[in-house]
């Protein structure tokens, strides 16, 4: 993140530098929190909780458990579905704020003393008080994902002493303690229990759930995407079972120099999602606007999305929706990403914008496709004529005619 130490020191915080948050405020927040224990190798605090798990070295992955160096309620510093309305900075003084001690554990073998320690952790709905004793004191080590939120200082961990109670839900006890429950049952139990996404993806990555003999440390990356795709499949079989909405729907969400709209078609389920990066942002370092995007049609897809894990972040959100309504569509979101969004803050960020979308009304119901085009050609920046050349789904709903077109055209004896 390069920034004009000259225009920092006029701006102080108010935005001159376009970004949507500001990174000098946040790092001086954190540091503040940091700086009693900059140079101990002993941390006390209360972890969110918080458990990280790397990927690097595959089968042989980092462990890392996480807390800031405050006691009390930290929720907040690992709940992604909390964050959306907050600003960035404010997220990334609780992400820099929490020091993890790391550790090397083997994905198959997640029963060691030390992991079953920090999978009762996990499993805490409430934060639980920790001392970690390090190696060294903590790196001042910063780094920025795609799929999970920003990671803050780390060292290696030498043990771990749990001070406080873990408050472990019931439905969460019962998925763990049952060793014959398939990890799909398990994931889709307690998300009809209301337990958050986010909640339910820490407990996948440290092998809470599943066959006993085939439970698994995740890396947090991995778990983050598997348990929104996971979901994603349940919850299109059953809008499946829905007739198609009565008009084209369209939504509008403006947050933090991102655009999202979603264009909701009178057709059987298929899924698009695609993103507009502007120079200057996070994944778009050259000088033109960049699009991107996968789609699936009725029978879904058979490879991984090469657009990342936003494209099932956004479709869990966007299932939601049509499961609330009890009906089904052809769905196509369309996100700009405009300059000032320059950090990668995990897919959290799409599926609680594209949820925060879906709680609004729509700006647009029509039975006229062209109106759509009309309001994107106003609304984005991209311009409507670039979108339609960009989308697939929009293309085919924009120039394929229905049987019934077909037949009404024919009785005028008109050709379609």
């Amino acid at each position: 993140m390069k920034l004009d130490p000259k225009l920092c020191i006029l701006c102080r915080g108010r935005g001159w530098c376009g970004l949507p948050y500001c990174p000098v405020l946040a790092r001086a927040k954190a540091t503040v929190k940091l700086r009693e224990i900059a140079s101990s190798k002993q941390v006390e605090g209360s972890t969110p909780p918080a458990v990280f798990v790397g990927r690097v070295g595959y089968p042989y992955v980092r462990v890392a458990p996480a807390a800031p160096p405050v006691v009390g309620d930290t929720r907040l510093y690992d709940l992604p579905e909390a964050w959306l309305r907050r600003r960035l900075e404010e997220i990334l003084e609780y992400r820099w704020s929490l020091i993890m001690g790391v550790t090397i554990a083997n994905v198959k073998k997640p029963h060691e003393k030390l992991l079953d320690e920090l999978r009762l952790l996990a499993m805490s709905s409430k934060p639980v008080d920790v001392e970690l004793v390090l190696k060294k004191p903590p790196r001042p080590l910063i780094t920025f994902a795609e799929h999970e939120p920003p990671l803050g200082p780390r060292s290696r961990m030498e043990k771990i002493k749990i001070t406080g109670n873990p408050s472990i839900p019931r439905p969460v006890e019962k998925v763990y303690d049952d060793t014959d429950l398939p990890a799909l049952e398990a994931v889709l139990s307690l998300y009809e229990k209301k337990i958050p996404v986010s909640y339910i993806q820490k407990m996948f990555s440290v092998g809470t759930f599943g066959i006993k003999k085939q439970r698994r440390l995740v890396p947090t990356r991995w778990s983050i995407t598997a348990v929104d795709s996971m979901l994603c499949r349940e919850l299109v079989k059953e809008i499946k079972n829905y007739n198609p909405i009565n008009e084209i729907m369209v939504f509008k969400y403006r947050i933090h120099e991102n655009l999202f709209i979603a264009i909701l078609h009178p057709s059987k389920w298929s899924y698009e999602w695609m993103e507009a990066w502007w120079p200057s942002t996070s994944w778009n370092p050259g000088k033109e606007v960049v699009v991107e995007g996968d789609w699936e049609g009725y029978f879904g897809r058979t490879t991984y999305p090469g657009i990342g894990g936003c494209y099932y972040a956004s479709m869990l959100a966007t299932l939601e929706y049509l499961r609330k309504i009890k009906r089904q569509a052809t769905t196509i979101l369309l996100r700009e990403i405009y300059p000032g969004f320059n950090i990668p803050i995990g897919v959290w960020f799409v599926r609680e914008s594209v949820r925060a979308m879906f709680r609004t009304k729509p700006v647009l119901r029509t039975d006229d496709i062209k109106e759509v085009l009309d309001l994107l050609e106003r609304e984005t920046r991209l311009g409507g004529e670039k979108w339609l050349s960009s989308s697939v789904l929009l293309r085919r709903v924009m120039f394929t005619k229905t049987l019934d077109e077909f037949l009404s055209f024919a009785k005028l004896g008109k050709s379609p």
